[in-house]
């Protein structure tokens, strides 16, 4: 009986864990890119763990476990773009395939599956499971913990709890945002009205996590600038928030999402359903950040990223039902589905897996510096936070003096250094022949005293000799004097034509 019923789970969420394995490895490299919250992450994991530790009591601590966690990855299987992003992936297939076993407890094992293939499916999820950073890693968590839940509700015992309490803490110290799951899960209980029993051992575990991830964020709250860059709420996500939470609130209505479950424990669970555990973890989460950055700008899609799973168990009972009133074998209909999903979203995957789309591109940037290196003695980056390009690819920069830094990121335990003081800055660059300058495409804004004055004395003392801009960063070389290269000041080279000229 055992074996069959693994056998049953197994059958369940292998499709679902596939397809997102599948999707998480095709273009896994992106053109060989990688953007500037990767490169954080990268930085990050070549320190050590005392230095993690000197890093996140100043800056990222919210991802101070996945960088230790990386720091592991790389130590074990070497560094390279496979390995920055591969735990993303993995992580990604096992949240797939636990929404397939949540879906298929709640409901039928073919709701089940159909929700892990449309989680996969999710563009969201499709960005972050190829991401270096913490977000598919919050999910599988948020997932796990939802599974455990809906188990020790069914079948309560200390070790469900336990393991539950676990899986939320985790998933609060990848990232704090994921309590948001833990307020869908309240409601949850809330709602299915467990008894008294079952109530104070999930607030027992759930107090426990919360208690255990406040150092976390109370110290966060003092890193707070980091978020600054956050624009207030626009429109089209209050729109994207509305029409999510009224898809999924439309799905609750079909009979696969509200049939009760059969109670595997004494006590029964009547109102324990699909819909009461998918729709919380769906709206709570985004309703949640943007009611809160009303006060505060904090919505990112990603910071929720595991609001989606509440959405694909219900868009999962939404296929089933379909299948059962179409009398369609959902072995053809389930195929068919995701194959026009995927052809449907397929300029926006192939789109996903270009150094385009991101922000910026660390390593184009470095190359264009390999480029124009030899003639240079110095090197500038407006903002600072531009020093990336070199933590990152330091090879391309050999032999260029950095002229504004006074600390460097490990020593300092920040991701960008500390640089010196204005007039230090202006004496090294007046002691400069050529500088290379790394900055952003477009106007140039300066926030600190210490960048007005690189512009100033590169406006007034230098001579542009050429500008490239490369995939979301621009690399300039300036000479004192004059120009003595053919290359005039007005001179761009796009990335496409870097590509060309290097074969």
């Amino acid at each position: 009986m055992g074996g069959t019923v693994r056998h049953g789970r197994i059958s369940i969420c292998t499709g679902p864990a596939v397809l997102a394995l599948a999707l998480g490895l095709w273009g896994i490299t992106r053109e060989h890119s990688m953007w500037r919250d990767e490169a954080a992450t990268w930085q990050a994991a070549h320190r050590s763990l005392p230095e993690i530790g000197h890093l996140v009591g100043q800056v990222d601590v919210v991802h101070g476990l996945y960088y230790a966690v990386m720091h592991g990855v790389f130590a074990l299987f070497g560094d390279s773009l496979v390995t920055l992003r591969l735990p993303s992936v993995l992580a990604t297939a096992t949240a797939c395939g636990l929404t397939a076993l949540i879906g298929a407890r709640l409901s039928t094992g073919v709701a089940g599956t159909a929700a892990g293939l449309a989680l996969a499916v999710v563009p969201a999820v499709q960005e972050h499971a190829q991401e270096g950073r913490s977000y598919a890693l919050v999910l599988a968590f948020v997932v796990l913990a939802t599974w455990l839940l809906v188990s020790a509700l069914e079948r309560p015992d200390a070790r469900r709890w336990a393991g539950y309490a676990a899986a939320t803490l985790i998933a609060a110290w990848l990232n704090w945002f994921s309590l948001f799951a833990l307020v869908a899960h309240g409601v949850t209980m809330v709602c299915v009205r467990p008894g008294r029993t079952r109530l104070v051992r999930w607030a027992l575990a759930a107090s426990g996590a919360v208690t255990a991830a406040l150092p976390v964020i109370l110290t966060s709250r003092h890193q707070s600038s980091q978020v600054s860059w956050i624009k207030p709420l626009g429109w089209s996500t209050v729109l994207g928030v509305l029409i999510t939470v009224a898809i999924a609130a439309l799905c609750t209505r079909l009979p696969q999402a509200r049939g009760r479950v059969r109670p595997r424990a004494q006590e029964p669970l009547t109102r324990l359903n699909l819909a009461v555990v998918a729709l919380p973890l769906c709206a709570v989460p985004q309703v949640g950040l943007a009611l809160i950055s009303l006060v505060k700008p904090l919505y990112v899609t990603r910071y929720v990223l595991f609001a989606y799973v509440g959405l694909a168990l219900l868009i999962g009972v939404l296929l089933a039902t379909i299948a059962a009133r179409l009398k369609t074998d959902a072995r053809a209909l389930l195929p068919v589905a995701v194959t026009l999903a995927l052809l449907a979203l397929l300029p926006f995957e192939l789109r996903l897996r270009t150094e385009e789309s991101r922000i910026d591109d660390v390593l184009s940037a470095a190359a264009r510096v390999g480029d124009v290196r030899d003639t240079a003695d110095g090197v500038l980056y407006i903002p600072a936070a531009r020093r990336d390009t070199a933590l990152v690819s330091p090879r391309e920069f050999a032999g260029l003096r950095d002229l504004a830094l006074a600390q460097g990121p490990v020593a300092s335990g920040t991701l960008k250094g500390i640089e010196a003081a204005p007039h230090y800055i202006e004496r090294a660059m007046l002691g400069a022949r050529r500088i290379v300058l790394v900055t952003d495409p477009g106007p140039r804004r300066a926030d600190t005293v210490r960048d007005l004055t690189k512009q100033r004395v590169l406006r007034t003392r230098f001579v542009r000799c050429s500008a490239s801009v490369v995939r979301g960063r621009q690399v300039d070389l300036y000479e004192r004097g004059k120009c003595h290269r053919t290359e005039g000041p007005d001179a761009l080279r796009t990335s496409s034509a870097r590509r060309g000229a290097r074969g």
